[in-house]
C-alpha cells in the first residue's frame, strides 16, 4: 500500500468514526402512542403515528431530562392556539400552521428535569405527530393524577370572550375558564366537552349537546368516545344559557326546527334536563354530578331556569347529583377573566363543602 492510499484510508476511517458518533447522538422521537406522553381530554389515538386533538382544554404533556424539545403539529384550518407551558410556570402561545411542522417548544433550558405541556386554548382539530428530544436527552416517567373532573358546557365553559378588548390570539382561552382553573386547583385530570352556542334542547346551529356529548370528534356523528378510557370523580354540567336565549326567539331557524311555532312547556324542559343527567350517570355510575348554571342572564333575578334545573335534579332521586348556581354577573357579553376566576372560586368552595372525593 503506498503512502497516498494509507492517507486516504485514515481519512475515510476518521470520517466513518465521526458519522458513527453522530448516530449515537441522534435525536430521540417520541411517538404519540409511546405511552410516555400524558394526555388530558378526549384525544384520538386510533390512527398510528398521529394523535388528533379536538376539544378546548385537551393537552399533551411530557417530562424529560434535557435542554430542548420540539413538537410536530399540523392544524386542520390554521386558527387554533395552544399554550406552551414549561415547568408548570412559563407560558407562551403557539399557533400551528396547516403544514406539518416541527416547532421548538423549549430551548436552552437549564440542565435537569423539565415538563412541557401543550394545552389547547380553542376548539377545532389539530394533529400531533410526537415530540423530538435533543441528543443526550432522556424521558422521565410522570406521576399519574389521582383525580379527574369532566365538564359539559357552552361558550362560558369554553372560555369564549374572556378577553374583552384587542388580543393577538382571539377572545377565546380555555386555560382561563372557570373549568380549567377548577381542575388545576385540585390537580385533577381535565376533560372539557364544550362548544360555543350549544344548548341542551336548542342551539344556535343544528347540533345539541345530547347529540354531541358522546363523540370523540365533535364534528363526526360516527366518531364515538369510549367512556371506559377515563372515569371522572366529578362531572360538571353548565348548560341552558343558549336555551334560555333561543326560547325567546320563535322566528329563529333552530327554534322552528326543534319546536315549530311554540316553545316547550316546563315539563319538557325538566324532562330533557333530567334525561341528559341520567345519560351521564349511565356512563359514570359513581361520579358526583354538579348541575350548575350561570353566570349570564339565565340566572338573572326572576329567571325560571335555575328552578327548572332544581326540579330536574330532584326528579332523579340521586344523592350524588347536586345543583349550584353562579351569581348573575350583570355585565355585558361573556364572562371576562376576573369573572371566570370568581366562578372557579365559587365552584371550588362548593366542592370542598359538599363532596368527599
Amino acid at each position: 500500500m503506498n503512502r497516498n492510499h494509507l492517507i486516504y484510508l485514515l481519512l475515510f476511517s476518521g470520517a466513518f468514526l465521526n458519522i458513527s458518533c453522530g448516530f449515537n447522538k441522534k435525536i430521540s422521537f417520541i411517538k404519540p402512542d409511546s405511552g410516555k406522553i400524558q394526555y388530558e381530554g378526549r384525544v384520538g389515538t386510533n390512527n398510528p403515528g398521529v394523535a388528533e386533538i379536538y376539544w378546548p382544554g385537551s393537552s399533551c404533556k411530557i417530562k424529560f431530562k434535557g435542554t430542548e424539545l420540539k413538537a410536530i403539529l399540523k392544524d386542520e384550518k390554521g386558527y387554533n392556539y395552544f399554550n406552551v407551558i414549561i415547568d408548570e410556570d412559563s407560558i407562551y402561545v403557539l399557533k400551528p400552521d396547516t403544514v406539518k411542522t416541527a416547532y421548538t417548544l423549549a430551548s436552552r433550558l437549564p440542565e435537569g428535569e423539565h415538563t412541557v405541556q401543550l394545552f389547547k386554548r380553542t376548539g377545532g382539530m389539530t394533529r400531533f405527530y410526537g415530540f423530538e428530544l435533543a441528543p443526550r436527552s432522556k424521558i422521565v416517567d410522570q406521576p399519574a393524577k389521582t383525580r379527574m373532573i369532566e365538564f359539559y358546557g357552552n361558550s362560558i365553559t369554553v372560555g369564549s370572550g374572556v378577553y374583552q378588548g384587542d388580543s393577538p390570539y382571539g377572545d377565546e382561552n380555555n386555560y382561563l375558564s372557570y373549568a380549567a382553573i377548577t381542575a388545576r386547583h385540585f390537580d385533577a385530570k381535565y376533560s372539557c366537552i364544550a362548544r360555543s352556542g350549544i344548548g341542551l334542547m336548542v342551539s344556535w346551529f343544528p347540533l345539541i349537546m345530547p347529540e354531541m356529548y358522546d363523540r370523540l370528534n365533535p364534528n363526526d356523528s360516527t366518531s364515538k368516545w369510549d367512556f371506559s378510557k377515563a372515569t371522572p370523580g366529578i362531572v360538571v354540567i353548565n348548560l341552558c344559557q343558549n336555551d334560555f336565549s333561543l326560547f325567546n326567539l320563535p322566528d329563529h331557524p333552530q327554534f322552528k326546527s326543534r319546536f315549530g311555532n311554540k316553545a316547550p312547556a316546563e315539563d319538557f324542559i325538566i324532562a330533557s334536563y333530567s334525561r341528559f343527567v341520567q345519560s351521564i350517570r349511565n356512563h359514570y355510575p359513581e361520579a358526583h354530578i354538579i348541575c350548575v348554571l350561570g353566570n349570564m342572564d339565565a340566572v338573572k333575578p326572576g329567571s325560571s331556569w335555575p328552578g327548572y334545573i332544581e326540579k330536574a335534579v330532584a326528579s332523579l332521586h340521586d344523592k350524588k347529583v347536586y345543583t349550584h348556581f353562579f351569581p348573575y354577573k350583570n355585565t355585558p357579553d361573556h364572562p371576562n377573566e376576573a369573572e371566570q376566576k370568581q366562578m372557579a372560586e365559587s365552584l371550588v368552595r362548593f366542592i370542598d363543602e359538599h363532596i368527599n372525593w
